[in-house]
């Protein structure tokens, strides 16, 4: 219940002398004092009733408002017993102190004031238990959240949003303009306690204590939290508890879709035949698409495999997002991805044929780099291929992001642009030639390997690093250079190849970085 309510009851009779610019601030409850200074007795938010009985000379109501002021009262009700007026100088003390002045008609006691107000606050807070009944009633019913905000925001006058930390709306109770909800997010993701308050909004997070801030939602509600009553702040933390059960509903990750997606990333990561992939693309909605950029991700820190899905989840939403014209300010469906974890990576195919992607890749990871809290991650964005090409193209994005674990900043991106040119030629070659190359050259070595107990594909390995140095190889692989020579005239004698011409040591390279 706000102040300006009390205009809406014509049985009080109350009229405003001072402070009108400040009515929207909420009546927690009633006090009726005649002390001078009743401060200690106020703990914020009440409407302060008074018969002036304190009042012995003109500078007392300055003593008397300033206290009301410094202990957070909502407003003043006052009335001179005999006379039935208010002095010029508690109308003055109130307007300097911006203290609301209400004239209490001299008929009417404290009491029935008391009573009237105490009702309403009653009835208030009885709508309130029954919205969060409603709100568990709906959510069971599978409604959603949009139906539940929207019956807070117009039955309680709490206008509400649910969004992510991109900034991406989730469900509200009424539009929300694309600045204001990216300046939420970044309140988010940068403030170091929550709940909080900025620009007239309160800010609760969804899921603090389980889910890193990066991968969780928050609840924006306007005004501040600390102004409300203790009824209303429950309020917002079962309604941030009521998101946190629609996150989980939402996560895809053991949906028959979310399955899918998981299998088709896997399948094209072990070369899965196309008659395999296709009806996996079909499924998850991202057949018939002009092209295919992959992306790469890993995490270092706080983030866990489910919380890095979700968050390469939100990079890429708010990256296809921002090239698909102006933000709007209602919720905006998620873009068809694929997304699995393969290892320690999360792998997402994403139907696009943007050219421009890795540039707003880079820009959503730099933006929700505050939420990390001293973690790090690295990101790698493939060029555009098509079905035949997704392998190459999986292979490309794990290259870039290991690229990226190079680099010093703690959300390094590396796109298509920055690879070696033997990168994106192999990338660009059909999923089977490369099979067949690697199989070809690095097979006689692996079963020799097996068998033996050998090593011959590390010690290639390291040859080639060390540009057919016989002594740095030794060195590096802590074998004598005899040994050394023995383990390659093996891998000459099993290959057919002669690893002191040069074609054929580019031929072992490209086979090595196909693996």
């Amino acid at each position: 219940m706000r102040l300006n309510a009390l205009l809406d009851m014509p049985e009080l009779g109350l009229s405003v002398v001072a402070g009108h610019d400040d009515l929207e601030r909420p009546i927690r409850w009633v006090v009726t004092t005649d002390l001078l200074d009743p401060g200690r007795y106020l703990s914020g938010g009440e409407l302060v009733l008074t018969g002036l009985i304190w009042r012995r000379a003109p500078a007392d109501s300055e003593t008397f408002v300033r206290a009301l002021a410094r202990a957070g009262a909502s407003g003043l009700g006052a009335c001179e017993a005999r006379s039935g007026d208010l002095p010029a100088d508690l109308v003055d003390a109130c307007r300097r102190h911006r203290m609301p002045l209400f004239h209490v008609p001299q008929a009417l006691s404290f009491a029935e004031v008391t009573e009237h107000i105490v009702r309403h606050l009653s009835t208030a807070r009885a709508s309130d238990v029954t919205a969060v009944l409603d709100r568990h009633r709906q959510l069971v019913s599978g409604a959603g959240l949009d139906p539940v905000l929207e019956m807070i925001g117009r039955d309680l006058g709490m206008r509400c949003w649910v969004l992510t930390p991109s900034g991406r709306l989730v469900a509200g109770s009424s539009p929300l303009d694309h600045d204001t909800a990216m300046a939420m997010a970044r309140t988010f993701l940068t403030v170091k306690r929550l709940p909080c308050s900025r620009n007239g909004y309160s800010i609760f997070p969804v899921d603090e204590q389980t889910t890193s801030r990066v991968a969780d939602w928050f609840v924006a509600v306007e005004g501040c939290f600390t102004d409300w009553p203790e009824e209303r702040q429950a309020l917002a933390g079962e309604l941030a508890a009521v998101a946190a059960l629609e996150r989980i509903r939402l996560d895809d990750r053991l949906s028959p879709e979310g399955r899918i997606a998981q299998e088709l990333v896997r399948l094209v990561f072990t070369e899965g035949k196309p008659s395999d992939i296709l009806p996996r693309l079909e499924v998850t909605g991202l057949a018939g698409a002009p092209g295919y950029v992959v992306l790469a991700a890993a995490a270092h820190g706080a983030l866990r495999p489910a919380e890095l899905r979700a968050v390469v989840k939100e990079i890429l939403h708010a990256a296809v997002s921002s090239g698909a014209g102006p933000p709007q300010g209602t919720a905006r469906a998620l873009t068809p991805l694929a997304i699995g974890v393969v290892g320690e990576e999360t792998i997402a195919l994403v139907p696009s044929a943007d050219r421009e992607l890795a540039g707003r890749v880079r820009t959503a990871v730099h933006e929700l780099a505050p939420g990390l809290a001293g973690g790090r991650l690295t990101v790698g964005v493939s060029g555009i291929a098509g079905v035949e090409g997704l392998r190459g193209a999986v292979e490309e994005a794990r290259y870039a992001r290991r690229m990226a674990e190079g680099k010093p900043e703690p959300d390094a991106v590396v796109g298509q642009d920055e690879l070696a040119t033997h990168v994106l030629l192999l990338a660009s070659v059909p999923d089977d030639v490369r099979h067949m190359f690697r199989v070809r050259l690095l097979d006689p070595l692996r079963s020799y390997d097996q068998v033996h107990k050998a090593d011959l594909v590390r010690t290639l390995e390291a040859f080639l690093q060390c540009s057919g140095s016989w002594t740095k190889c030794s060195e590096l692989l802590h074998v004598h250079v005899n040994t050394l020579r023995y383990r390659i005239q093996r891998i000459q004698d099993l290959t057919g190849r002669d690893l002191s011409r040069l074609e054929d040591r580019v031929d072992f390279f490209l086979a090595l970085r196909l693996q």
